[in-house]
């Protein structure tokens, strides 16, 4: 785990306004920044950047959250390595933990620089090979698509790169993965060569554009016909996607993105104006990559060919999307005709006809049960029998509870089965706890408890929670202790940001709440002269005052009604109940007074 003091420091001197600029194009609006939202379509700008709490807020969508959420939705990265990205940022460097991100930087720290001049080296050998940029505009490629995705070649020949980096004998090197060393000889010594020879050269960029591996397309005939970098510090295959980078701003734009297979696809795509679209690398796909794309749209398109192998490696999808679904998402599944890939069906059709398809992709429920029920005889009691046991493991792993609601009941319309009989054969599952909400995630609004109201306020005008009396907080719910924890954290440094609260209590027992409170639009409208965030938070803790003091007065008056009343205690009532009625209008009943 990175520790929290870190995070905290991080979030002190990072200016979310200079982060979120770098990505959307911000205007100051009086206190506050706005653009149109990353995260859905808008004409007006409905999208608020506060300076002074370091958070961020869409009044269309209700996406928010503090610098590390921020880069987490809109390039998709994970929490530790938006962390890494903004510590880069400002030279920072984060103290080592036992993720496999932490490792690529303290293991091979001369890796990404050699990657980088790697790069540089192919594009200009691309420029000078006449059969390489035939080749791409054979393909159809033009010259700034190439640019654009950072194309490249590599010449055929051993050991090229040798020009290239003085130290390649060293070991160091083979952190890159751009050359394989042989098996020992005679006399025990291995030779060393190029692992890329004679191929297009695709580069792989992270989120933050970094080159972190290759992929090498041979020209003309040679196997394999695609080889990428191997595993290494910075290359992790079920992790990254290609094209991904380019892609993440059509994503945004379209709401969706669309998986294929190979390099060429994507670009290919790009060339014809569907910029939406990334591949897997040489791999299936795993749950990494779903949960990613998830993050950023909220619908992926898996685009497969229509023969066998490409149902096959659709059905292995299905399987990894199934535990990572949830509501509110959609994943769907194009197949094309059988002698089409992407690249020549948008070649041949065109955009339009491309982004047709894309929409009327079949859906993960349609796909399921037409693959299930295509294997067995759905005509008799036997297959349909066979069908729901095939179905029933699958339907098991979707946490998402309308979609597994509406799942099961398709699948016993389908098996002529009513509620109850599936109910015995499969019991729904017991209602989960609240989840906790992901940083910008959409949260639904729900009434408040006074403590819920106060907290908001509280994290609107962190500067103001020393004005609240810890004391004044009695209740012993889940809400009170939030406040009195946020409370307190905040009395200690009045410094502290909105922003930084979100971080301090994330993954805490009071997150859920904190994240609630966090999407009120009134953290960001709290600088509004129309508001008196500070009168109401005085007019709330003056209602948890008298709330406090009427159960005061009330455990007082059982002991006067027990007849075990000490005479101070009778004096507090005495008190306790002119203050309440000074803030009534009327006299207080008789019989209250019967009990002195």
């Amino acid at each position: 785990m990175i520790p929290q003091d870190f995070i905290q420091s991080l979030l002190g001197r990072v200016d979310i306004v200079d982060v979120i600029d770098r990505y959307v194009k911000l205007k100051k609006a009086g206190a506050n920044f706005s653009a149109c939202c990353p995260f859905h379509n808008e004409k007006t700008p409905s999208f608020t950047v506060s300076p002074s709490k370091q958070f961020y807020h869409c009044f269309g969508c209700g996406a928010h959250g503090n610098a590390i959420g921020f880069l987490m939705e809109y390039s998709g990265v994970t929490y530790p390595e938006a962390i890494h990205t903004l510590a880069s940022q400002l030279g920072m460097e984060v103290p080592e933990t036992r993720a496999r991100f932490d490792k690529a930087a303290t293991t091979a720290p001369g890796v990404a620089p050699r990657m980088m001049e790697a790069l540089s080296y192919y594009r200009e050998q691309l420029k000078k090979s006449r059969i390489a940029v035939d080749y791409l505009k054979g393909r159809g490629l033009t010259g700034e698509i190439a640019a654009r995705f950072g194309l490249g070649y590599a010449p055929d020949g051993w050991q090229n790169l040798e020009a290239v980096f003085a130290d390649y004998a060293t070991a160091d090197l083979s952190d890159t993965g751009l050359v394989i060393d042989s098996e020992p000889g005679e006399g025990g010594r291995s030779r060393r060569y190029d692992r890329f020879r004679d191929r297009v050269m695709f580069p792989i960029l992270d989120a933050r554009g970094n080159v972190i591996g290759f992929g090498g397309r041979v020209i003309g005939k040679g196997e394999p016909k695609y080889l990428n970098s191997p595993e290494t510090p910075l290359f992790e295959k079920g992790r990254e996607l290609y094209g991904l980078y380019q892609a993440r701003r059509a994503i945004r734009d379209a709401n969706q993105v669309i998986v294929v297979e190979g390099y060429m696809d994507v670009v290919a795509l790009a060339q014809h104006g569907v910029e939406n679209a990334v591949a897997t690398l040489g791999t299936s796909t795993t749950p990494h990559h779903l949960a990613k794309l998830l993050r950023m749209a909220d619908n992926v398109v898996f685009c497969f060919d229509g023969d066998a192998a490409g149902r096959k490696a659709a059905w292995r999808a299905l399987e990894v999307s199934l535990p990572v679904l949830t509501d509110g998402k959609v994943v769907g599944f194009l197949f094309l005709p059988p002698e089409d890939d992407p690249d020549t069906f948008v070649r041949r059709e065109g955009k339009a006809a491309f982004v047709k398809a894309a929409a009327s992709a079949k859906p993960l429920s349609q796909f399921l049960f037409a693959e299930l029920a295509s294997k067995v005889e759905m005509s008799n009691e036997e297959g349909r029998a066979r069908f729901l046991s095939q179905a029933r493991p699958l339907l098991a792993q979707i946490e998402a509870p309308a979609l597994a609601a509406m799942l099961r009941r398709r699948m016993a319309e389908l098996a002529r089965l009513d509620a109850a009989e599936l109910e015995a054969l499969m019991p729904s599952k017991a209602p989960a706890q609240r989840p906790r909400p992901a940083p910008g995630a959409r949260t639904v609004r729900r009434q408040q408890s006074l403590e819920a109201k106060l907290l908001a306020r509280v994290l609107a005008r962190p500067d103001l929670a020393p004005t609240v009396p810890l004391e004044a907080v009695t209740a012993a719910g889940p809400e009170a202790q939030a406040l009195l924890a946020v409370l307190g954290w905040l009395q200690e440094d009045p410094a502290r940001t909105a922003g930084q609260a979100s971080a301090y209590f994330e993954g805490s027992e009071h997150a859920a709440l904190v994240a609630e409170c966090m999407a009120d639009p009134l953290l960001i409208q709290a600088d509004s002269p129309d508001l008196d965030i500070q009168g109401e938070i005085a007019d709330f803790v003056a209602e948890l005052q008298r709330t406090r003091a009427a159960r005061r007065a009330q455990e007082l008056a059982a002991l006067m009604d027990a007849g075990i009343a000490s005479p101070q205690e009778k004096a507090e009532y005495v008190s306790l109940h002119e203050q309440l009625k000074a803030e009534k209008t009327g006299n207080p009943p008789a019989e209250e007074w019967s009990k002195l």
